[in-house]
């Protein structure tokens, strides 16, 4: 007597078994990015919140502060990013009022790669996965940077601009493009490189489903100087959206 058994659907068409469960992917689901203009440096992120194909909400805030001279903007799991961005906001004032004085660059940014390092088993198991853009100054050198991670904790940096998300990825060629044509974000005003961004954002908005456009909410910018970070102003953020609106 033959005994009958069901076959998996990979069996009868002569794929390999599978090994396994599956890990569920994640994908990080916005456009965040940072440039630099001629006084510090610009963050700006739209505020769409995703899980899968659902938009969860459309008011999240995606870049943090995590002191007067470190910016972070964040892709991908929402929740774990404001979780590690809250213990670092933390980390860095408590050495500073242990030591009274300000952790050093090169330390916050060993501090956030260790974050992610710390993540990463969370991040391969399909849960908590984001990866995050830092904008800082560097009081004692006088000097700005834009560093951007891997998910393993790796830190990476060209010194003029970073994006992150699922937006991103169509947008990353205009960078150069833009640099090469119109000279470094570096020696442009804030004005003009604001402008830059927002078209990148809404170039971003435009073929990733992801990443939420101007029509209903503002995206989020902040700026970072030699005076510190803060919002854009409100009235300065909409005479820029309307310019791109127009122009677009």
């Amino acid at each position: 007597m033959i005994e009958a058994r069901s076959r998996l659907f990979a069996e009868l068409v002569g794929f390999p078994a599978c090994l396994g469960p599956a890990v569920p992917s994640e994908t990080h689901g916005t456009t965040v990015l940072a440039l630099r203009f001629d006084g510090g440096v610009l963050v700006l992120a739209d505020r769409r919140a995703t899980a899968g194909n659902l938009i969860m909400f459309d008011q999240a805030e995606k870049v943090l502060p995590l002191d007067d001279h470190t910016v972070a903007a964040i892709s991908g799991a929402y929740g774990r990013s404001l979780e590690v961005c809250r213990f670092l906001r933390h980390s860095f004032k408590f050495y500073a009022r242990m030591h009274l004085q300000e952790l050093s660059l090169e330390g916050k940014l060993m501090e956030i790669g260790r974050a992610l390092a710390a993540n990463q088993a969370d991040a391969l198991a399909g849960v908590g996965f984001f990866l995050p853009i830092v904008a800082a100054y560097d009081p004692e050198s006088d000097q700005f940077g834009v560093y951007f991670f891997d998910g393993a904790g790796a830190r990476f940096t060209n010194g003029a601009f970073a994006c992150a998300g699922s937006g991103s990825e169509r947008i990353r060629g205009v960078f150069e493009y833009l640099q090469r044509t119109k000279g470094p974000f570096a020696s442009r005003p804030r004005d003009e490189v604001l402008r830059e961004g927002l078209v990148l954002l809404d170039i971003a908005a435009a073929l990733d489903s992801a990443t939420g456009g101007f029509g209903k909410v503002p995206p989020v910018v902040r700026v970072l100087d030699r005076a510190g970070n803060r919002p854009l102003g409100d009235a300065e953020l909409a005479a820029a959206i309307a310019d791109v609106q127009r122009l677009g």
